[in-house]
């Protein structure tokens, strides 16, 4: 299925996706985490919470975290659930250097470690892991559906896949203020990160993405069940969980 995400681009129609998108994030690697909570207004660190209390009860103790960009969830997954292993993947080694310093200074080297791989083709073999999450990361996948079906094909049978991602409110009044708050994105994303591109496809990208019912029948289609989704700060970002 083609979604009108996939052809929203950091940098232009020129080149694929993938590669514009490990571009700009090699780019904006430094500025990343202060651009992340500064956007959110420190919000996200709840969301990531609130989608790694739904794992819990399931104790899964191989995880992989996809899209892992410098870490954050990967760190905070590891400290709740305690798992024997958690790798973080990305395709951008600069974000992914940036989660390496921030694993070493929380003494957490034993448990977390790091691998570039492409999310639409994982070097994984079948049922490897008992938990897959992705934390704003899949609205950059090239082709949402490949993406999907890797992380179903990974996991083992009764596994647990967990996406958090941005999304556009649809309800007054929330609607009209995430409407004048999209417009400043960009100009906070220059003046911290010093990309004219990144932050202009930031909203580009969420308003393109495919929200609620529809990317919970992706999610089914790609071989998941019990498909769930919850809408969190009045729809500004939805936590998609889902068994194999």
């Amino acid at each position: 299925m083609d979604y009108p995400q996939e052809h929203v681009k950091p940098y232009g129609n020129n080149g694929r996706k993938a590669e514009q998108v490990e571009r700009m994030f090699d780019h904006i690697a430094p500025a990343y985490d202060r651009l992340n909570h500064t956007l959110s207004l420190g919000i996200d660190r709840r969301w990531r919470k609130h989608a790694i209390k739904w794992l819990k009860p399931f104790r899964p103790q191989q995880i992989m975290d996809v899209a892992t960009g410098t870490g954050d969830f990967a760190i905070l997954a590891c400290r709740m659930l305690k798992p024997q292993q958690l790798i973080g993947t990305d395709i951008s080694e600069g974000m992914m250097q940036i989660g390496r310093e921030k694993v070493k200074e929380a003494g957490l080297e034993g448990s977390i470690r790091f691998q570039r791989e492409d999310c639409e083709a994982l070097s994984f073999p079948e049922a490897t892991f008992d938990a897959v999450t992705v934390a704003f990361g899949i609205r950059n996948f090239e082709h949402l559906d490949r993406g999907l079906q890797e992380m179903c094909r990974v996991l083992r049978k009764g596994g647990h896949l967990v996406i958090l991602e941005l999304s556009t409110p649809s309800r007054f009044p929330m609607k009209q203020l995430y409407q004048i708050y999209s417009k400043f994105i960009p100009l906070v994303g220059r003046l911290i990160s010093h990309d004219n591109n990144a932050y202009t496809y930031l909203p580009e990208s969420i308003r393109a993405f495919p929200q609620g019912e529809v990317m919970q029948e992706s999610i089914r289609r790609a071989g998941f069940s019990e498909v769930k989704f919850r809408r969190l700060t009045f729809g500004v970002c939805t936590l998609y969980m889902a068994t194999k």
